[in-house]
């Protein structure tokens, strides 16, 4: 019963330095809210320059052709599976103008439509002979934006010609988005992410928790009890699980609270959370097997941080690098890190609407790298500061 009394010795502790305990609860809530404030609108908007040079003609009838004008419509009526807009246009007098803009990223692609477009799309209806007309794209390359801007302009400069000359498509594309995925805000595309950022926070305490212990000589007199390194290490880590758990719910709150919508079970988040905290505290044990003062594992433990963060893709997307396929599953380079799987498991939960079978593969991945983690970490904390006792 030994690891019972440091769990809930080790409850009291982290009561007691109420301090730590908000900073470490408050600081997922935090992220989600300002997540929120990056993404006011719900959906990112891109801006399209666009130099209308085109001279509208008059057709049979009386009807006026504005063709530069139509496009630029088309362009207005890209938008999110929930009607948000995707593209929003600018004019401009000039393509010198225009450049400036495109320098200080003040838009993300100048759109350049000729004086003869709208004659040409004339032509064309009215004769067998295909006409010719220039649309002319301007971006800065080096823009990420500027590529998936170009090819949305595209497809609807392109659809926009399609259905004046009346030519028949002999390909349709279709797109249908997965379950639940059509209609979410970017917001809500980060949330997953941001949940698991909440138990990554872990790392700190887990490594400071353990060295104070050293610290203060507390390790030396827990020793002289016969509790071996699994009953304290085992003990504290369980108690930071719920902190963990603690700090997802919150987190999770946070995000309901600003307009986030679940469309799966939150039980299996939260175990997810709870397996993914499993290993993060084991990552802080090892940063406690390297440090003599809180301090100095406060400064190591920002090294994993910053790993898990921007490696793990719960702050930032990361595209994959697979590796090789074991089983029918790619195995990506950053796979090695247990956040990795818990963005993706949780993704499939809260974004897809999926279930516990839906994400066996992830909760396995998690399982095995938490035993991993902690067991690495126990084994290290022993061989270093128990030893040394």
């Amino acid at each position: 019963m030994r690891l019972l009394a440091v769990f809930l010795k080790s409850l009291r502790e982290q009561w007691r330095d109420k301090l730590a305990l908000s900073l470490t609860l408050v600081f997922a809530p935090c992220m989600v809210f300002l997540y929120w404030l990056f993404f006011p609108g719900g959906s990112t908007t891109y801006a399209v320059l666009v130099l209308n040079n085109d001279v509208p003609v008059q057709m049979e009838g009386g009807a006026t052709l504005s063709g530069g004008k139509d496009v630029v419509d088309a362009i207005k009526h890209v938008t999110y599976a929930d009607a948000k807009p995707l593209l929003v246009t600018h004019p401009v007098g000039t393509r010198s103008e225009a450049e400036v803009r495109l320098r200080n990223h003040d838009g993300n692609m100048l759109l350049i439509i000729p004086p003869d477009f709208s004659r040409t799309m004339l032509a064309t209806t009215s004769s067998a002979e295909p006409a010719s007309s220039t649309v002319t794209f301007v971006g800065d390359l080096t823009n990420t934006y500027y590529a998936p801007v170009a090819v949305m302009v595209g497809a609807a400069v392109d659809e926009y010609v399609q259905a004046v000359i009346g030519l028949p498509r002999p390909v349709v594309l279709k797109e249908e988005p997965l379950q639940g995925s059509g209609a979410r805000s970017e917001f809500e595309n980060y949330v997953p992410g941001l949940l698991v950022f909440a138990v990554i926070m872990l790392v700190f305490q887990a490594s400071m928790v353990v060295v104070a212990e050293v610290e203060a000589g507390t390790l030396r007199r827990l020793q002289l009890t016969r509790m071996t390194s699994l009953d304290l290490l085992g003990g504290t880590g369980a108690a930071l699980v719920l902190v963990g758990i603690l700090s997802l719910l919150l987190a999770f709150a946070a995000a309901v609270a600003l307009g986030f919508h679940s469309q799966g079970p939150l039980w299996v988040a939260i175990a997810v959370g709870a397996l993914t905290s499993l290993s993060v505290i084991g990552v802080g044990l090892m940063v406690a097997c390297f440090s003599r003062t809180v301090n100095q594992a406060f400064l190591i433990a920002n090294f994993p941080l910053a790993i898990f963060m921007f490696f793990s893709g719960s702050a930032f997307p990361m595209p994959r690098i697979t590796l090789f396929y074991l089983g029918g599953h790619s195995i990506g380079l950053y796979d090695i890190l247990p956040p990795t799987h818990a963005v993706t498991a949780l993704h499939k939960v809260l974004t897809l609407g999926r279930g516990l079978g839906d994400v066996l593969y992830e909760m396995t991945a998690l399982v095995i790298l938490s035993l991993v983690f902690f067991a690495a970490g126990v084994w290290l904390f022993q061989r270093t500061h128990l030893k040394a006792s």
